[in-house]
Parts: structure tokens; C-alpha cells; sequence
């Protein structure tokens, strides 16, 4: 029981001189010298009565931190050594000398922001106090205050009576971080010296300042109640205040602490010996899953390589000379502007109801369709490109950086206007370009969407074509090719196909059968997974709808050599298997043998290694499937080897129940 619940003013009358005998910490039942008024005999007495036995010295070590600062601010020349260190080098109960008793603080690597203090208490316990009397030296290093504070098991807090300052400063600064770090830790609250003017400070309120008064007792009790700390009044720093008076009630807690590690000390040696040498086996963590490392998305060099790479061209661009300018694809430029939507036919002037959009169109393009036109391609008679002439001179020539700008993802302002530049030498002619680009650029019904273009730039980080051209997947608008599927067509673009994918600009350009025919015939794959598959190559992204759909996917990629697709697909099934909890695991009808044989047949190496990983890990729940036995030699080998749990722990947990079961256990509760 500590005395830290009786909270006492013990404050001493100056006139007494006579002090206790050095030995009397050793002897706590010694007579009390007559002349000590009768309150400090009560005190004293307390503390020699609850002072229990010599403590078992099986815990070796105490730690105490010291905060605060005992020195007088009014009388610094007259200033003693401190309380801490007067006590060490006075209290019969600590050994060791001045020159091995004080470790400075530069010398103390680990601890800067203390003064450490080193000594041996009862013969052989280890002392060690961590001072510190300035609070800024504290908040200097936080975590190293935070951790001894957490460490201490005993604290003292101590300050001046004639220096208001430092009684602020311990309890404004230091009372709150005891408190949160506080945790059944004993607390000594010291006031120290002799008050040098006992008026009560000014309670008017044109007076603002206290500092030049003394710190009443009450003060100094109301803060020991708040911290449920004891209160200790020390009128100056001498054998009787330091041996009996601060060392008695110290020394008691450090008994009590040292009684406390022991006893605690004692209950983990019982623990340890109920089982006489038998204990739980420890569970072993499982190996890690192997890390899926996904593949960069190049949709943005896909599309603006295809401006280069001039294949499948359906539009050419003619200035007003009737000389070609530039060769672009419709889909690209539908997916951009609304005025060439309007420009192709893909949307009536009724379908955009703008009149800023309409007359942008009829100032700018004008279609040719002359068959006997001077730069007409006799290469493809059957569907040659559509000729669109430039009204605007200036307007064209800047248009193939404008396309190279639109293709790039329209956001590259800067960049456009650096290009524009360098052909147009006026200023005022570069801000008539830009704002004809801003017009082809703007979305029906909103007044100047781009004016600022640093802000759409901001907003428009990313290739936006992934959702403009959603608008034409599987929509016969601009479609030049047909996929035939399980008795249903699937229109697409070949511009697109060509971009995205390397296979299929292979089988368009090459000398192959699709490279003439529209209509497409493909096998081995569904509709849905190859609308999925086309749903990622023009918006780069897809959502399968479960695990099953998801490895189609993955099969069609790997047909199509499609190779982000593959690892989308991957880490889908990934995330969806490791998401499910170990009961559903285990009543699911998915066949993850069958699920690891499609992901090695179709060079899936990442996914195959993961089921592997994965199937070891759950070796409990999938050794019970009939699937398992599907399994190769080489894979069952792998699975047994990285099983977990593994069959020495499942054997020692067969132990040990047997052994808690057995007559031999006794349980320790009932």
C-alpha cells in the first residue's frame, strides 16, 4: 500500500536543530527525538510502520526520474548542490563516491537530455536517476523523455517555494506528461527552501504578474491531489530534510518497487513451471505469397503512335491549295470533338444543339467528295479516305502539330503553344490558333469550358480518350470491321485494334485473310470476354464480374498477346482469393487445381507460382478437396514442402492437447 494516498503538508518550523542519527534510515523503530513537533512525529512514525521488511534483492536495478528545478531564483549564489544528488551522497543506504557518482550528460550518448546518476542502494541494487531541471531541454528530445518517463518506477517532481516560475513550469508543462504516461508509478512532489515572504500575492485585477511571490502550501497540496502524488515540504537541504525526512519516504517506495519486480519476477517463473517443461508449440508464420508486379500502362504512346505509324488512315487533310497536309483516323478525332462528330455524320446538328460548335465546323473543314480531286489515293478504290479541305490557312499550317496535340491527350498545352510559335511569328495570329483549338475542343452547353488551360491541364492528368471512346464500343458509328462471335456481330474500329494491340495490326496489315475481309469469324472465346477484352482496348481498364471471367479474360489476352491485360487479369483473381475468409474457402465449388493447370498452360508463370503459394498456406482446407489429388508429383512435392501449417507443429499440438488431457495436468483456475 503506497503513502502516495495520504497527502500532508508537512512543512517544518525553521527553529528546529536537531537532527536524526544517520543510522536512524536503518533502524525505522528507533526513538524519535523529543524536540520534533508532534506532527512530524506522526509522520515519521507512518513511515516507519508501513516500511515493510528488507526486499528481496532478486530485481537488482530501480529507476527514478527527477523533473523539475529546486534551486532559488532569488539566492542563486547561496544555491545548494540539488536534492538528488545531496541525497546520494548523504543517504547511509547508497554507496559510491563523488567521482563515480555523477555521469555528465555530454558523456551520456544514449540519454543527452538527462543527467544521469549512478549509484548501488542496499548493498547491491543498481540506482539510476535521470535529472532534469529545465523544461526545454525536455521538450528537446520527446521520444527519449517519453521513454524514461514510461520506464520509471519512481518519479520526482520538485521546486523552489520562492520561485513561482518553476512551479508554473512543473505544472503547466511537466504535471500533463506525467499523466498520460502515468501508469500506478509512485510520485513525490518536493518543495523546497524557506519562504522569504509569506503576504499573499495581490489579487487586484490591474496586477497581472505573481512571479516575486512564494508558493503556498495549498498550492503545493492541490497539486499533489490532482496527481495523487505525496507532498513533501524540504526547508532546506540538510541531513535531517534529506536522510529522514525525503530519504524515508523514498526509500520506502524503492522497497516497494523492488518487492513489486520480485513478486512479479516470481508469478512468470510459476507460469513457466506449471507445465514442468511442457509448453504450447509456437505457430510459425507462413511464407510470404509471392509479389505480383504490375505492368505500366502505355495507353497514351498506343494512340499518339498511331498519328506516326500511318495505318489504317480513313481522313486526309488538305490545305486551301488542295495540297495534303496531314492523315488522321475518324475515331480518334470523333473521341476528341464534337466538331468532328458533326464533320463525320456520327452526330446531327439537332444531336448537338450549339450553335458556337456548328458555325466552328462550317469555318473551318469542308469535305470534298470529287472523285476526279488532283490528290485522290488510287491505292484502296473500294473505301479510299475522306478528303477534308482546311478553310482556314493558318489554322492549317499548324494542323499537324494541333494532331500530333490531339492525339497526345489534349493536355499538353505548353507544349502547343511552343509549336504554334515557331510557325506563327504574330502574336495575335498564335491567339487566334489556340482559341479555334479551345472551340474544337469545347463540350456542347458550357460556356468556356478551356479558357483557363493550366487548370483543364491539372484536371486532365491522364489520356481522356479511355472514356470518350466507351462512347463507340460496339456501336456500328465509324466501324470498318465486324466480329462474328457465337451467331452475333461485335462492331469495332481498326484504328483502335491496330494501336492496342500487336496481333491484330498484324493480321490487318499483313498478308492475311482479315486484312481484306470485314466481317471476322472468332472462336474459343465468348462474347462477353471478348466484349471484355475490347472494353480494355479502348479504355484501358476492365472489370471482370468474378474469378471465372476473369481467367477467360486472361486466356484471351494471352491469345491475343495483350500482356498488361494478362497481369490485370492476375492480380484480380489474386485480390479476390485473398480476400476470401477461410469457411468460404472451404464450401466454394471453384477448382483451384484446375484454376493452377489453365494459368500453366497458358504462361501464366506469376499466377501459377501464387496458387502454389496459396494452396500451401491453406494446406488444411484444399488437402481435403478430391482436386487435390489432380495435383503433380512435382507440385504435390512443392505444396508439402511450404505447407502451413507445417507437420511438426500439427504433431507437437497433438502433444501437448494429449498432455492436457491426460491425468497428469492439473488445471491452476479450478
Amino acid at each position: 500500500m503506497y503513502v502516495r494516498a495520504a497527502v500532508l503538508p508537512l512543512s517544518l518550523p525553521q527553529r528546529v536543530s536537531c537532527a536524526p542519527a544517520r543510522g536512524a534510515l536503518a533502524h525505522p523503530r528507533r526513538a524519535l527525538p523529543p524536540a520534533l513537533p508532534v506532527r512530524i512525529k506522526v509522520i515519521l512514525a507512518l513511515t516507519a510502520r508501513l516500511s515493510p521488511p528488507r526486499p528481496s534483492l532478486s530485481c537488482r536495478s530501480i529507476h527514478i526520474v527527477a523533473l523539475g528545478n529546486e534551486g532559488d531564483a532569488f539566492h542563486q549564489d547561496n544555491r545548494p548542490s540539488g536534492l538528488i544528488r545531496t541525497y546520494l551522497g548523504r543517504s547511509p543506504l547508497v554507496s559510491g563516491d563523488e567521482s563515480s557518482l555523477l555521469l555528465n550528460a555530454t558523456s551520456t550518448v544514449a540519454r543527452p537530455v538527462f543527467t544521469e546518476y549512478q549509484a548501488s542502494a542496499f548493498g547491491n541494487v543498481k540506482l539510476v536517476v535521470h535529472d532534469c531541471p529545465v523544461w526545454d531541454i525536455f521538450d528537446s528530445d520527446w521520444y527519449t523523455s517519453r521513454n524514461l518517463i514510461g520506464s520509471a518506477d519512481i518519479i520526482v517532481i520538485k521546486y523552489n517555494v520562492n520561485d513561482k516560475f518553476s512551479f508554473h513550469e512543473v505544472k503547466d508543462n511537466y504535471i500533463p506528461v506525467i499523466k498520460r504516461a502515468l501508469n500506478s508509478v509512485p510520485v513525490i512532489i518536493a518543495a523546497v527552501g524557506t519562504r522569504q515572504n509569506e503576504e499573499l500575492p495581490c489579487t487586484c485585477p490591474l496586477c497581472t504578474s505573481d512571479r516575486g511571490s512564494c508558493v503556498s502550501t495549498t498550492e503545493g497540496i492541490q497539486l499533489a491531489k490532482e496527481l495523487g502524488a505525496t507532498y513533501l515540504e524540504l526547508h532546506s537541504l540538510d541531513d535531517f530534510y534529506i536522510g529522514k525526512y525525503f530519504g524515508g519516504v523514498l526509500e520506502y517506495f524503492m522497497i516497494q518497487a523492488l518487492n513489486q519486480k520480485t513478486s512479479e519476477k516470481m508469478k512468470k517463473r510459476k507460469m513457466s513451471n506449471s507445465f514442468h517443461g511442457i509448453r504450447p508449440p509456437q505457430l510459425e508464420q507462413p511464407e510470404k505469397m509471392p509479389v505480383l508486379k504490375a505492368e505500366a500502362s502505355h495507353y497514351n504512346s498506343d494512340l499518339n503512335n498511331l498519328l506516326f505509324c500511318c495505318q489504317c488512315v480513313d481522313v486526309v487533310f488538305y490545305n486551301p491549295d488542295l495540297k495534303e497536309v496531314a492523315e488522321a483516323h475518324k475515331i480518334v478525332l470523333c473521341a476528341v470533338s464534337h466538331v468532328f462528330m458533326l464533320l463525320f455524320n456520327v452526330k446531327s446538328p439537332a444531336d448537338i444543339q450549339d450553335s458556337s460548335i456548328i458555325r466552328t465546323t462550317q469555318d473551318l473543314f469542308a469535305i470534298n467528295r470529287d472523285t476526279a480531286f488532283p490528290g485522290a489515293s488510287q491505292d484502296s478504290p473500294g473505301n479510299p479516305p475522306l478528303r477534308v479541305i482546311v478553310k482556314d490557312a493558318l489554322f492549317c499550317s499548324c494542323l499537324s502539330d494541333i494532331l500530333r496535340f490531339i492525339y497526345s491527350g489534349a493536355f499538353q498545352w505548353e507544349e502547343l503553344e511552343d509549336d504554334i510559335r515557331k510557325k506563327v511569328k504574330d502574336s495575335g495570329d498564335v491567339s487566334s490558333v489556340i482559341e479555334k483549338v479551345k472551340c474544337i475542343l469545347k463540350t456542347p452547353g458550357k460556356i468556356n469550358c478551356l479558357r483557363n488551360c493550366k487548370t483543364y491541364q491539372a484536371r486532365k492528368p491522364l489520356w481522356f480518350y479511355n472514356t470518350s471512346l466507351k462512347f463507340f464500343l460496339n456501336k456500328p458509328m465509324l466501324a470498318d470491321v465486324v466480329f462474328e462471335i457465337q451467331g452475333t456481330t461485335v462492331p469495332a474500329h481498326r484504328a483502335i485494334l491496330v494501336a492496342r494491340c500487336e496481333v491484330m495490326a498484324a493480321m490487318f496489315n499483313g498478308n492475311y485473310m482479315e486484312a481484306k475481309s470485314v466481317l471476322i469469324p472468332v472462336y474459343g472465346v465468348s462474347k462477353e470476354t471478348f466484349l471484355s477484352f475490347l472494353e480494355y482496348l479502348y479504355t484501358d481498364s476492365c472489370c471482370p464480374a468474378g474469378i471465372f471471367q476473369a481467367m477467360c479474360l486472361l486466356i484471351c489476352a494471352e491469345m491475343y498477346q495483350v500482356s498488361r491485360l494478362q497481369h490485370i487479369c492476375e492480380l484480380f483473381i489474386i485480390t479476390q482469393l485473398q480476400s476470401m475468409p477461410s469457411r468460404e474457402l472451404a464450401s466454394m465449388n471453384l477448382d483451384i487445381v484446375d484454376l493452377l493447370k489453365k494459368a500453366k498452360f497458358h504462361h501464366s508463370d506469376c499466377l501459377s507460382t501464387w496458387l502454389l503459394h496459396f494452396i500451401a498456406t491453406n494446406y488444411l482446407i484444399f488437402s481435403q478437396k478430391p482436386e487435390f489429388q489432380d495435383l503433380s508429383v512435382e507440385e504435390r512435392s512443392f505444396v508439402e514442402k511450404h505447407r502451413w501449417p507445417s507437420n511438426m507443429y500439427l504433431k507437437q499440438l497433438a502433444e501437448y492437447r494429449k498432455y492436457i488431457h491426460s491425468r497428469k495436468c492439473r488445471c491452476l483456475v479450478m
